[in-house]
């Protein structure tokens, strides 16, 4: 009983000693866990970004422009985490985590925005452009405004549209000149309509598979072809079974900057205007770069012994144009005349 009391009264007595001293328990327990570098943290906004191309190319390039220039203007308050190669979702299922908000951005090519607007299909026909002046005349005029005004009846916002270049074909077995090469190819293809039916036109086989996946189908034969820009047929080796390069400019590939709604309606107007205007100066400069990025790996791809490259004449470019052109009457009746109005009028404008 005297032990007890003891303890009982030197407990007192601390107590009174702290409260004389001005000494806080909670303070001590604050300064054990607090970091002043860590102030303003639990404000911080992570936007993951989703793309399944390699850095080094012109839609990777761009990301990372991107997410310098929305934390730059942001003062840090915004982070962008890449994620390039398909690390985080591959193009057949980062439209559904985008919608769901899995992930807050993404970048499809445009074909992929195609299997869910249609509409989204003129950009993806044969020949559309004629040169680097006419897609960025349709990108950034009445057309992309329109595409991206579509995209209103979904989940996601489309915030811009972004570059990398014309689609050249690699094949394993001989050069593709004229249209009859096609014939019983089998092509690794993106998804959409119009660049289906522009193989069945052909008289070629295909099979819709993720980029991620098309160099293991080319090693293993399963497909005997594929069209790509510069740029993706570089970073990713497709050289390696692909001993065929055709320079056929037939295709333009580009696109599509969307982030989740919700996400968006989030954010604070200050904030939108951020990533706002960081989306349209990346852009900016990727539309700058693209066509030096693409011509870098160009001159890549020329100096590999093994690749054996063919650049086809305006005539057999027109030939391939006359057996692709009826796609257009047939996607006409899919996005309505007014933007094949539209297409007509640039190809005219910046014609060669």
């Amino acid at each position: 009983m005297r032990n007890f009391l003891i303890i009982l009264l030197l407990i007192v007595a601390g107590i009174i000693a702290a409260v004389i001293i001005g000494f806080d328990i909670k303070e001590m327990a604050s300064d054990t866990y607090y970091d002043d570098e860590q102030e303003g943290l639990d404000e911080q906004i992570i936007i993951r970004l989703s793309y399944v191309t390699a850095e080094n190319t012109p839609k990777g390039r761009t990301a990372s422009r991107f997410a310098t220039l929305v934390e730059d203007k942001t003062n840090g308050q915004v982070i962008v985490h890449l994620f390039p190669n398909a690390t985080l979702y591959n193009d057949k299922n980062e439209w559904k985590a985008v919608q769901n908000g899995n992930v807050e951005m993404i970048a499809p090519a445009t074909a992929k925005i195609s299997e869910h607007y249609p509409e989204w299909q003129i950009l993806d026909l044969p020949f559309a452009f004629p040169n680097y002046r006419a897609v960025e005349a349709a990108y950034e005029g009445e057309i992309g405004e329109t595409l991206l005004e579509e995209l209103d009846r979904s989940n996601v916002k489309g915030l811009d549209l972004w570059y990398n270049g014309f689609k050249q074909i690699t094949n394993r077995d001989y050069s593709i000149k004229t249209p009859d090469d096609f014939s019983r190819l089998h092509f690794r293809t993106m998804p959409g309509e119009v660049i289906q039916e522009q193989f069945n036109q052909l008289n070629a086989s295909s099979s819709t598979l993720p980029f991620s996946k098309t160099y293991q189908n080319l090693e293993v034969n399963f497909v005997d072809a594929q069209e790509n820009t510069l740029s993706n047929i570089n970073t990713k080796k497709f050289y390696d079974y692909q001993q065929y390069l055709t320079i056929s400019n037939h295709g333009y590939l580009g696109y599509g900057v969307l982030i989740n709604r919700d996400f968006w309606n989030s954010l604070s107007p200050s904030i939108q205007k951020a990533i706002n205007d960081s989306i349209s100066e990346a852009t900016d400069w990727g539309r700058r770069h693209a066509i030096e990025i693409n011509d870098q790996h160009a001159r890549a791809l020329r100096s590999n012994k093994s690749l054996d490259i063919y650049t086809l004449s305006a005539e057999e470019r027109a030939q391939w144009f006359r057996t692709l052109q009826p796609l257009y009457d047939k996607t006409r009746q899919t996005v309505g005349s007014d933007l094949m109005k539209e297409l007509n009028q640039i190809k005219y404008q910046h014609a060669y």
